[in-house]
């Protein structure tokens, strides 16, 4: 197998790497540190992933962040700004989007691929009962109704082929160190695996769904 991850020196993608590797896959790994993507500058996304050939039987997204610039996530609506949205859109949804613009042609039409991105269960709309970090939460929305789109595209024409979008559950990256609170968090490497083994079992009928780390689907 072939696998392209997308956020490679992050915590769970970088673990998803390491699993993938021990599965026996050819993996490249592609990050903004090791390789100078920068997936909210469509530029850097184009000539990054331009210079990848051929295609692949598993491309992972694993990009995203929660704190930009340190600034927090917000607690009330009094706390929006607009700057600090726009950075949670960029990183969050348009970036995955112009990573899936620039990787589609990677995706093979002769037999079944899928391609996962990596989102949060926050993102879910019909799931929020606590409000609070709004901009996070709606960046993942939208990315959210990204995937969705594109799966809806990518059937017509790779009907064997699987786009979802994943919930990893609470990991203990540095992402999450400060905000975990009460939740348990798993290690990065239990997450990929988790990860990897819900994409086992999702086909071409699954496509386009949201799924948390248990295979379970997400209400949007």
């Amino acid at each position: 197998m072939r696998a392209l991850v997308i956020g490679a020196s992050g915590g769970i993608g970088g673990a998803v790497c390491a699993a993938l590797r021990v599965r026996g896959a050819d993996v490249v790994g592609l990050s903004r540190s090791g390789d100078g993507l920068d997936v909210t500058e469509e530029g850097s996304v184009a000539r990054v992933l331009g210079a990848v050939e051929g295609t692949f039987d598993l491309i992972f997204i694993a990009t995203g962040g929660l704190e930009i610039g340190r600034v927090r996530p917000e607690k009330s609506v009094r706390a929006l700004d607009g700057a600090a949205l726009a950075a949670q859109f960029a990183l969050n949804a348009i970036g995955p989007a112009l990573v899936l613009k620039h990787v589609w042609r990677m995706i093979p039409r002769d037999r079944a691929a899928r391609v996962a991105v990596l989102s949060a269960r926050v993102g879910s709309i019909g799931d929020n009962r606590l409000g609070g970090w709004h901009g996070y939460r709606a960046a993942k929305a939208a990315l959210n109704q990204i995937v969705r789109t594109c799966s809806v595209e990518l059937a017509r024409t790779h009907p064997q082929s699987t786009l979802v979008a994943l919930h990893p559950g609470t990991v203990a990256t540095s992402l999450t160190a400060a905000y975990a609170g009460g939740h348990p968090t798993v290690a990065p490497e239990v997450a990929a695996a988790n990860l990897l083994r819900v994409l086992d079992g999702v086909g071409s009928e699954q496509t386009g769904g949201f799924f948390d780390w248990k295979g379970e689907a997400i209400p949007w």
